[in-house]
């Protein structure tokens, strides 16, 4: 292989641990620490019922992903599947809302890792802890993946432990009072549905990085479903639990919802123990949102459809550095400019935009022959676009936010397309 195609070829170094723990590190992160008081304020005890329905909608289009993975494991994700099975134009389109809701996602669990910072540390300003801790995973990203998946697999089992405890330790003091009024089918618990699907929105992240996987096809699709199953029950656990110990109407007036649950133990060690686990958790969904979109960027240059320059590898340390780069100066960029509720909607509102395609795509498999799988494609389908159809009532101008940032990518790939 010359030196010039040696530039743009990314090397298989991850197992299925690995990418499982990158996944988790994607999905157990902002949701669940910090979007948890923003649906409790939505759904109030019932809660749970938000999240069981945000998982179910997660797991069709989970499958759907492990379905194109197996097909074709490479780096892209959606952008490469719907660019080969729907059109080039989709592809982009899927691509390019990947990376906007990928950003916001960054940016949002930025600011959620300074919340927590700013429980333990007070007096400190938001926005600028938030922008020093994406310059500082930017640049751990810089140096590797397989650095950035090292410290990934600590913060991953650093952070569930710290859950578990929260759960066995909660569980004790949980007042079962706190559940009253269960209202199950009240509009908030969609709404809230809605929110808490952006806790769900890193099981697919695995796929955009998949030609750095060893045996990807086997290894990327067990880690999808793998890892959603694992974040499932533990998001179940920890709900239940931060509503029995001070009630919705608590959490959703905090800003760093699971320490102030845990306040009502009493005890200041499990406040600062939880308080770090909040810190932990946000920091390995930006690591892996930092990893995903450059993935993704360098994906879509190495197509021609970026410059071709974002596509270059670092010599020694074998990443798209300049993707790396401007991916993270762009959520230091938000961070400073934009609050937690709005960075978390239009990052929810861009993923589903994306996830409607990835069913799409997997319903042009031609080896899904079999009907329930073209079944259960098509329930992806529609439970994601129902649930895009919520943000006209959750929050109309985030609808019209995520379809100018579509419209931007369109002029941009159809002006593009004819300077070419």
């Amino acid at each position: 292989m010359n030196k010039e195609a040696h530039q743009y070829e990314l090397k298989p170094i991850l197992g299925l641990l690995d990418a499982t723990a990158i996944n988790i590190g994607a999905i157990i992160g902002a949701g669940i620490f910090i979007v948890t008081g923003i649906v409790a304020g939505l759904a109030g005890s019932a809660l749970i019922i938000s999240i069981l329905i945000a998982a179910t909608i997660a797991f069709l289009t989970a499958l759907s992903f492990a379905k194109l993975a197996e097909w074709l494991p490479r780096e892209g994700s959606v952008y490469d599947f719907a660019y080969k099975l729907v059109s080039p134009t989709v592809g982009f389109l899927a691509g390019w809302m990947w990376i906007l809701s990928n950003i916001f996602t960054g940016a949002a669990v930025s600011l959620g890792f300074a919340y927590y910072f700013t429980a333990i540390f007070s007096n400190l300003n938001v926005n600028l802890i938030a922008a020093i801790i994406c310059i500082t995973f930017t640049a751990l990203n810089y140096f590797g993946i397989r650095h950035s998946s090292i410290v990934n697999n600590f913060l991953v089992l650093a952070k569930l432990s710290i859950l578990i405890f929260f759960f066995i330790f909660g569980l004790i003091f949980v007042n079962m009072e706190n559940f009253n009024p269960f209202i199950p089918f009240k509009a908030g618990v969609f709404y809230g549905a809605y929110y808490i699907f952006f806790a769900y929105g890193g099981f697919a992240r695995i796929t955009v990085m998949a030609e750095e996987v060893k045996d990807a096809k086997r290894n990327v699709p067990r880690a999808i479903l793998l890892s959603l199953a694992i974040s499932t029950i533990i998001y179940i656990l920890v709900g239940l639990t931060a509503v029995g110990l001070v009630g919705a109407s608590r959490l959703s007036s905090s800003n760093s919802p699971l320490t102030e649950a845990i306040s009502a133990t009493g005890s200041i060690e499990a406040i600062y123990i939880v308080s770090t686990g909040g810190l932990i958790a946000t920091a390995t969904v930006l690591l892996t949102s930092i990893l995903g979109v450059s993935r993704m960027v360098f994906a879509m240059a190495r197509k021609k459809d970026f410059p071709k320059f974002l596509s270059k590898l670092h010599q020694k340390y074998n990443t798209p550095y300049y993707s790396i780069w401007i991916v993270g100066i762009s959520m230091v960029i938000l961070v400073l400019f934009i609050d937690l509720t709005r960075v978390v909607a239009i990052s929810t509102f861009t993923m589903l935009f994306y996830y409607i395609i990835a069913n799409v795509s997997a319903l042009r498999l031609k080896n899904q022959e079999r009907l329930h799988s073209r079944f259960l494609s098509a329930l992806g389908v529609f439970t994601c676009s129902a649930l895009l159809a919520l943000t006209i009532f959750v929050s109309p101008d985030v609808g019209t936010i995520g379809a100018l940032g579509l419209i931007t990518g369109a002029i941009y790939y159809f002006a593009r397309k004819s300077i070419r």
